[in-house]
C-alpha cells in the first residue's frame, strides 16, 4: 500500500511538471513597458586602422605601404530616447584612445626616396560625439538585441597627440590633421538585463591628414626639396561592456 501511494506521489509529480513545460511553452513571451529614456555608460577596446590611399615625395608615390592595426581603449556614457515600435536615438559621447601604423618596405623602387624601411607611427586621444539610429528587433525581458548606425564627429585633442616617422631622409617630420573628422558607424548591442556588449564598425568618409611638414635645412640634398603627400583614413573596429539605466517611465 504504500509502494502504491509512493508511485501514485511520484506520477502526480511528473504530470504537474509536465503541466508547467506546457504551459511555459505555450505562454507567450510579454514585451514589458519600454520607459522613455535610459542612460548608459560603457568602456572597452578598439582596433584601428589608418588606411592610406597615398604618400608620396616630390611626386613620387611609395609602393607596398602596409596599414598595422593596433588595440587601443575607450569610455563613453550615453542617453537613449525610446520611441515606438522598437526603435530609438542614441547621442553619445567619448573618450578615445586609438593607435596605428603604417610601414613601407625599402624595395628596389621605394629605396630611391627611402633612407631605409619607413614606420609612420600614430597615437590619438579624440572626444567623440556619435548619434546613432536603432531598431531593437529582440525586446523581450530580460533579452535584447538592437542593430544601430548613424554618423560620428570626432575632435582631434592635439595636445595628446603624436606621431612618429622614421626612415625616411627628410627630418623633423610633422603632421598636422584636421581638427573635426567625419565618419559612419554600424554596429550590434546585446543585452540581458541592464548589462550590454556593443560590437560596432567605423568608417572613415575622408581624407584626415592637412597637411605634412619637415625642416628642409636639416635634410641634405636634394630630399630637401619638393613635399610629402599624406592621405589617410581612420576605420575602428571597437567591443564595449556597460551598463544601462532606466529613467523615466
Amino acid at each position: 500500500m504504500i509502494k502504491e501511494a509512493l508511485f501514485t506521489l511520484i506520477g502526480s509529480g511528473v504530470l504537474a511538471v509536465c503541466e508547467l513545460q506546457a504551459q511555459a511553452v505555450t505562454t507567450p513571451m510579454v514585451t514589458l513597458k519600454q520607459p522613455r529614456f535610459n542612460l548608459g555608460v560603457k568602456a572597452g577596446f578598439n582596433s584601428s586602422m589608418f588606411f592610406t590611399d597615398e604618400i608620396s615625395i616630390n611626386g613620387k608615390e611609395l609602393e607596398l605601404a602596409q596599414n598595422n592595426y593596433k588595440v587601443g581603449y575607450f569610455a563613453a556614457v550615453f542617453c537613449r530616447f525610446n520611441m515606438k515600435r522598437h526603435h530609438f536615438i542614441q547621442p553619445e559621447f567619448s573618450c578615445n584612445i586609438t593607435q596605428g601604423s603604417v610601414s613601407i618596405p625599402s624595395t628596389l623602387a621605394n629605396s630611391e626616396i627611402l633612407k631605409e624601411n619607413a614606420l609612420i607611427k600614430r597615437r590619438m586621444t579624440t572626444l567623440d560625439l556619435p548619434i546613432l539610429y536603432g531598431y531593437k528587433f529582440i525586446d523581450v525581458h530580460p533579452y535584447g538585441m538592437a542593430f544601430f548606425v548613424g554618423p560620428k564627429v570626432t575632435w582631434v585633442w592635439e595636445k595628446h597627440c603624436s606621431t612618429e616617422f622614421t626612415g625616411f631622409h627628410q627630418q623633423e617630420i610633422k603632421e598636422e590633421q584636421y581638427p573635426f573628422q567625419y565618419s559612419g558607424v554600424v554596429g550590434l548591442a546585446v543585452n540581458v538585463s541592464n548589462i550590454f556588449f556593443d560590437f560596432r564598425y567605423e568608417v572613415g568618409l575622408h581624407n584626415t591628414i592637412r597637411s605634412i611638414t619637415y625642416n628642409t635645412d636639416l635634410t641634405e640634398a636634394p630630399h630637401n626639396e619638393g613635399e610629402i603627400k599624406l592621405e589617410q583614413r581612420k576605420n575602428i573596429l571597437s567591443f564595449s561592456v556597460g551598463v544601462i539605466f532606466c529613467i523615466g517611465k
